[in-house]
């Protein structure tokens, strides 16, 4: 399938600043190739989630929709080199699990080709704050959760996390946007421990079990995967497990206190 669905055809936003030229080396050779074709217009108005059929330059509201799926990807694949390489050790386990991420949701093209990528962002320095930049500014706050719920269970992928991943974490979650109570509640959904399910839920033990369940529901809401539908129906489903995470943290809670 050429370069596969999830890279293929509009490429949106990624072709400017700093994620584009991270990845230049490697769309330039797909550009090259005849692989991808580009439909940027004069570059004068990059876009990641807003706009509607034909608002953006004439783009029809699928071409916006792949251009925000295929940025999602290459941010994803970025700040998952930078999640790798931050002991400073490259581990394999991590890099088979983005490959295995790929493949289970965009099939195996999209797999082998994110491990050309990865290798070649490792040899590159990766300014954090200027990636988290372009992101939070063409990318909403539902899909900039899910893109860190991700690079949590990347990091996790090995079952050993250390403190420089800890750290890269923190800085992606600052560099993205993200408010602490969300970073700290999605940082909990990897732990078992019935502390972990509250800071999950974003409240504390002494909750009363009324604030227990409106927490659960204001929750929900906001890691519905349908929150992130414009970034297709793979990035959807993916969305799946942080929804079956705040499901799980309820139900320990409730357990727990012996509510019904």
């Amino acid at each position: 399938m050429g370069v596969g669905k999830w890279i293929s055809g509009f490429l949106g936003w990624i072709m400017f600043g700093p994620i584009g030229g991270l990845v230049g080396f490697f769309l330039g050779t797909l550009v090259e190739k005849g692989s991808v074709y580009t439909e940027i217009g004069d570059g004068s108005s990059p876009f990641g989630t807003g706009g509607s059929a034909g608002g953006q330059g004439g783009y029809t509201r699928e071409q916006q929709r792949t251009g925000q799926r295929n940025s999602f990807l290459m941010s994803l694949l970025v700040l998952s080199a930078a999640v790798i390489k931050a002991d400073g050790h490259f581990v394999k386990s991590e890099l088979e699990y983005v490959k295995a991420f790929l493949r289970q949701n965009f099939g195996e093209d999209a797999a082998e080709q994110a491990k050309d990528i990865i290798k070649g962002l490792m040899e590159k320095d990766i300014n954090i704050y200027e990636v988290g930049s372009q992101i939070r500014l063409y990318m909403n706050y539902s899909q900039r959760l899910q893109l860190f719920h991700y690079l949590v269970a990347l990091a996790q992928s090995d079952h050993r996390v250390t403190k420089e991943e800890i750290d890269v974490l923190g800085t992606i979650a600052s560099a993205i946007g993200l408010s602490s109570a969300d970073t700290d509640s999605i940082m909990s959904m990897f732990k078992n421990d019935l502390e972990s399910a509250y800071k999950v839920l974003e409240i504390s033990s002494s909750a009363t079990d009324d604030e227990v369940r409106k927490a659960y529901k204001r929750m929900a809401l906001k890691y519905h995967p349908d929150k992130v539908s414009t970034l297709g129906e793979d990035v959807q489903k993916a969305a799946e497990e942080k929804f079956k995470n705040v499901q799980e943290a309820y139900e320990k809670i409730k357990k727990s206190r012996g509510m019904s």
